[in-house]
């Protein structure tokens, strides 16, 4: 008769955490930043008594580089003595299961009984649509296809720099079931302001029923700020048009079971 092998023992799972360098646990950092000052040794000692002021201590300059001549970007590297508590850290985690094209197809197809239309655009004065085309158009990004290349979705892509006023309107006339907004332009905060006049106009241009998904992503959003934003979703960098995808049959679908429910 054999021996039973005894059963080996769960490994702790880690709740405090440091930052690695160069070895485990030295709480080495390295950050880049620029300085409004000429490229010089002064220019190096305030970069350093910054990095000192944030916690690195030690810290060095490992690079330094006039932008200009009156701006300098730095790479400071040095030893931090914060730690991490993993059981304080938040984020949204995907609550829905992705679903591969033939999966999306299959439930719009049987939920809908019809193709499902997503508006997509880049709002304000933001001109940059490689967010926005990463997820609409047929190429696609990171390996996956588009949302064009799904034989169950319309796309209207209106581009870049589309005012409120006209989603709104062009979300009307093509009946939207979803609007999908990029935005990458950042500065004073304008994705921020952009998103509330956006969710603002379309709750005073829709009733609630009507209303269609509001989906917003850009690399500076925080994806838990949906409530304060008003919008229904917010996806951050690196997001698939899969993900985007299974969210939209997901969320649609749970909307018309809490339809047939009330």
């Amino acid at each position: 008769m054999s021996k039973a092998t005894p059963a080996k023992a769960a490994k702790p799972t880690k709740t405090i955490v440091r930052p690695y360098g160069d070895t485990t646990g030295d709480g080495m950092v390295q950050m880049s930043f620029t300085l409004p000052l000429p490229h010089d040794k002064r220019a190096e000692g305030a970069a350093l008594q910054l990095a000192k002021k944030m916690g690195m201590d030690p810290a060095m300059v490992v690079h330094a580089k006039a932008m200009g001549p009156e701006f300098t970007f730095f790479v400071v590297y040095g030893s931090v003595h914060h730690l991490v508590d993993l059981r304080d850290v938040q984020v949204v985690e995907r609550d829905y299961p992705l679903l591969s094209p033939k999966e999306v197809n299959s439930a719009i197809k049987k939920m809908l009984r019809r193709p499902l239309v997503v508006v997509g655009a880049c709002i304000g004065t933001d001109a940059h649509t490689v967010g926005i085309d990463a997820i609409l158009n047929i190429k696609g990004f990171a390996g996956e296809k588009g949302l064009e290349y799904y034989t169950e979705v319309t796309v209207v892509n209106l581009g870049a720099q589309v005012s409120v006023p006209d989603l709104v309107e062009q979300s009307r006339i093509h009946k939207a079931d979803a609007v999908l907004v990029s935005q990458v332009v950042t500065q004073r905060d304008a994705h921020l302001h952009n998103t509330r006049e956006m969710s603002a106009a379309f709750r005073e241009a829709f009733p609630a029923d009507k209303r269609p998904l509001l989906v917003v992503g850009g690399p500076r959003f925080d994806e838990s700020m949906t409530t304060e934003l008003g919008v229904d979703r917010i996806f951050g960098k690196g997001t698939t048009p899969g993900e985007v995808a299974s969210y939209l049959v997901h969320s649609l679908l749970g909307q018309r079971e809490k339809g047939k429910r009330s």
